[in-house]
């Protein structure tokens, strides 16, 4: 048993090697980052960053492993995906710190969200696997669904353990090989995955993991001529420098995208369950998720009743040191972001938002490390820029509507079309306007997140969708065959 999280464990950690081809290896040009715990704005990890020319070991790596992996039966690979189960489940605990000293979650997040999710991406692989049709007949001709071949996964800080799993396992499950690429920000749960993968026997060359910066390494990869897929999790600007970089070759992009997901109060909806949404949603995760909730619709007549109700449990959220138990908000996960987002909540106020709670500047005790407060506006008008732009921080706008159909009009217009919630007690009508969302997953009355359905966005929120069998199939391609 694993003693509890506390400051008493905060250590420095350091990661010096790559894992290429079966091996850790130290990178050919060696150079490291240095980065800040979110709590404390103080150094905590030092983390080795690979660059073009270990890409290139990678991939040629991953290349020669294809050949004979990408020949395994699914039996085989449902063998192999259940011994890296069962060495997840041996690391749960050292993925739930990682996860607590770099994103800044609460320890109730980290290990009842962040690994949870992740180990809810294997068990969903081997279940695909188990009765996916790779191979179909329709009439007299055969359909086959084959590996594309190395899949280059580049992936988010903010759910640094369900992103590259996710990934990984849905490439893996298709008999794809694997170069995955973590978001700089949060090293350490990759390279915790690199040593689960290590231990479960995963065949040399058939995973690797290069950490580096996505400005040096990010354009080998997406450019490779060795690489025949890309998924990408992250901003729209970086997915369109990936895209044009996989132009010249015709490789498959795979991408979610931002969002700025809203949220409609029906005029019979439960202010109650409107307000657990915006907390388990936006608040839970420090606004860092690209499906928050930060835009909520709620009937102007209905307004006050609204913000009545979510003020007070907006007060009442617990802002602190994530290793502390009665924390139930943590912080930022870097200067940048902290950063990043006082300039959006100075935006609000400069362009005449109302200001109901939170604001400017960090939470009263909070001298040190990324903690903002919890902030809500209202009488937002949806061309403002809080309302337009992804903030990735506890931000909310409060927007007032007058019919259903206003609601549905405000919520669609957006560049985005992620994710979006649904609060009403008349179900049949609730759905109603789910389905004129334009976003590629809805949540109503707060319902249960299913991570085996297919995850991903429409408009600028991305193209292509993961999870489940629909991720799997991201990573096959169709041939036929007849005579």
């Amino acid at each position: 048993m694993a003693p509890p999280l506390g400051r008493e464990l905060i250590m420095m950690r350091e990661h010096t090697e790559l894992y290429i081809d079966g091996a850790w290896h130290a990178p050919i040009q060696e150079s490291f980052l240095e980065l800040t715990d979110p709590a404390t704005g103080k150094e905590h990890v030092r983390a080795v960053l690979g660059g073009e020319a270990d890409i290139d070991a990678a991939v040629a790596a991953a290349e020669r492993a294809f050949v004979s992996y990408s020949r395994t039966t699914p039996q085989e690979r449902i063998a192999l995906l259940e011994r890296i189960l069962v060495e997840f489940d041996k690391r749960a605990e050292d993925l739930a710190q990682a996860v607590v000293d770099e994103v800044g979650a609460p320890r109730a997040l980290a290990r009842g969200v962040h690994v949870p999710t992740g180990r809810s991406q294997i068990v969903t692989a081997i279940e695909v696997l188990r009765t996916y049709a790779f191979t179909e007949m329709r009439g007299e001709t055969r359909i086959r669904k084959e590996p594309l071949g190395v899949a280059a996964l580049i992936t988010p800080w903010n759910f640094p353990i369900l992103q590259p799993v996710g990934k990984t396992v849905s490439a893996l499950a298709a008999g794809c090989t694997v170069v995955l690429k973590p978001a700089e920000a949060t090293p350490s749960p990759t390279f915790i995955l690199a040593e689960i993968m290590e231990a479960a026997g995963v065949p040399a060359g058939v995973f690797n993991l290069v950490n580096g910066l996505g400005s040096v390494v990010g354009p080998r990869l997406s450019s490779h001529p060795g690489v025949g897929v890309i998924s990408f999790t992250g901003s729209l600007p970086t997915a369109t420098r990936v895209s044009i970089a996989a132009a010249p070759t015709a490789k498959r992009v795979v991408s979610e995208l931002g969002g700025k997901s809203p949220h409609i109060l029906m005029p019979d909806g439960d202010v109650d369950v409107a307000v657990e949404t915006a907390l388990n949603w936006l608040m839970a995760t420090t606004g860092q998720l690209c499906s928050a909730p930060s835009r909520t619709l709620v009937p102007r007549e209905r307004r006050d009743a609204f913000l009545s109700a979510l003020v007070p449990a907006v007060e009442a959220i617990r802002v602190g040191d994530p290793r502390d138990e009665d924390t139930t908000m943590g912080p930022l996960v870097s200067a940048e972001q902290w950063d990043t987002v006082q300039g959006y909540i100075r935006a609000g106020l400069d362009e005449g938002a109302r200001l109901v709670t939170g604001g400017p500047g960090r939470p009263p005790g909070r001298e040190e490390g990324h903690f903002a407060r919890p902030t809500v506006f209202a009488d937002v008008d949806n061309a403002m820029t809080i309302a337009r732009e992804e903030i990735f921080g506890p931000v909310m706008s409060v927007i007032a509507y007058d019919t259903v159909d206003e609601a549905v009009e405000i919520a669609n217009d957006s560049p985005f079309g992620l994710a979006a919630y649904v609060t009403g007690e008349d179900l049949e009508a609730a759905t109603a306007v789910a389905e004129r969302m334009r976003v590629g997953y809805v949540l109503i009355n707060d319902a249960e997140f299913d991570w085996s359905a297919p995850w991903g966005g429409y408009k600028q929120s991305g193209n292509g969708r993961e999870f489940g069998p629909d991720g799997m199939a991201e990573y096959l391609e169709t041939k036929v065959i007849r005579g």
